[in-house]
């Protein structure tokens, strides 16, 4: 049955005020949002110099100044909320107790998958950092010793001398085998080759109990015996040198040299999935001060995070105790994090667009990092 005309008429104007109104929020979404937004914002962070960094008067750092002026420009206030590890200020985004996250977080493809974010705010990568090799007493020295005596070059010098020996070795037993007072007891190769061996060993290292009897056999010991003196002379010279180097450069100089090491990090962060990654089995730490104790108490070899933060502690709390090694590798993208589909987003992006045209960012990027070229912007 069709409706009349009348009734079509009576409806409309029941229902057209909501109508209308739909079709503008469809139509001015962006005037919606901002119609609906919260004037204050809680924000998700944690101690991390130079990002974060907690004073008597309050929050400052890179990171903190950035937001700042964001908040300003989107006329919204903020209440901080510091989180004791970047892993529980993780766990309250997840629970949805914060509207973003400001703090050096590295955009990856697993967060990515969790959480929003904004344009790149900083560009850097990871470093190793070990402690201050002039200022470092040995606390160990039996364990240095093995590393020095297990180390390729001793390995190598110790399989070159194994191989020499076994030429003067084999003469001295082909021609003292048949002399019934001679050094070699026996005329069977084994166990005659192994008195022979002795003898060239003991040769070498030091001086033999016993001379061949046989004449060509006794040339052949002068010249074992010379030929032992340089190779002793020779290895404990390389010896010395590996030992200053390693005294002078470290142990570890980069990442090449972390496997095998005990190296910390901060947990379930991009570097402890990049140790992981490389054969490496990373420490993990919840708080930053207790992996610079650890380091410093020689719990660790190593540290492994974002480069910024190194070379901050390095310069300031850990000044003359800490060295950064090594070039800065695998470099990321670090943003502010968002819930899923946040509405938030959007408008950061346009202000932080803004502030890289108007010249506000890079006059906060100079007050943190200055000329520093090895963290660059985006």
């Amino acid at each position: 049955m069709k409706m009349g005309r009348k009734e079509e008429t009576v409806r409309y104007c029941r229902h057209g005020p909501t109508f209308v109104l739909m079709l503008l929020v469809l139509a001015s979404p962006h005037q919606a949002i901002a119609q609906v937004r919260q004037t204050t914002l809680r924000v998700e962070t944690f101690v991390a110099p130079p990002f974060i960094v907690q004073q008597t008067d309050g929050l400052t750092g890179f990171s903190i100044d950035l937001w700042k002026e964001i908040a300003t420009r989107l006329r919204v206030e903020t209440t901080y909320q510091v989180a004791p590890t970047p892993e529980l200020g993780l766990r309250a985004m997840r629970a949805g107790q914060a509207d973003l996250a400001v703090a050096p977080v590295f955009i990856t493809v697993e967060r990515d998958k969790e959480f929003d974010f904004s344009y790149s705010i900083l560009e850097a990568g990871q470093q190793v950092m070990v402690r201050e090799a002039g200022k470092v007493v040995t606390a160990a020295p039996f364990q240095d010793l093995t590393h020095l005596l297990l180390s390729p070059i001793s390995l190598e010098w110790l399989g070159g001398g194994l191989v020499l020996l076994l030429l003067p070795a084999h003469i001295v037993w082909l021609v003292e085998r048949r002399y019934k007072n001679g050094i070699i007891p026996t005329q069977r190769y084994f166990p005659g080759i192994f008195h022979a061996a002795f003898w060239a060993a003991a040769t070498l290292l030091n001086q033999a109990e016993q001379a061949p009897r046989q004449w060509f056999a006794r040339v052949v010991a002068l010249l074992w015996m010379f030929a032992g003196v340089v190779f002793v002379a020779l290895y404990t010279a390389q010896l010395t040198t590996t030992l200053t180097v390693q005294e002078i450069r470290g142990l570890i100089n980069g990442p090449e040299d972390l496997p095998g090491k005990k190296v910390g990090t901060a947990k379930q962060s991009v570097s402890a999935k990049y140790l992981l990654e490389h054969d490496v089995k990373p420490q993990e730490f919840e708080a930053l001060p207790e992996l610079w104790s650890a380091l410093l108490d020689r719990k660790i070899d190593a540290v492994l995070l974002n480069a910024p933060l190194l070379r901050y502690y390095e310069a300031h709390e850990g000044k003359g105790l800490v060295e950064v090694v090594g070039p800065e590798f695998d470099r990321g993208q670090i943003a502010l994090m968002f819930p899923l589909n946040s509405p938030l987003r959007r408008e950061v992006n346009a202000v932080l667009v803004a502030m890289r045209e108007d010249g506000t960012y890079q006059r906060i990027y100079d007050t943190w990092f200055g000329s520093d070229v090895s963290v660059r912007t985006p």
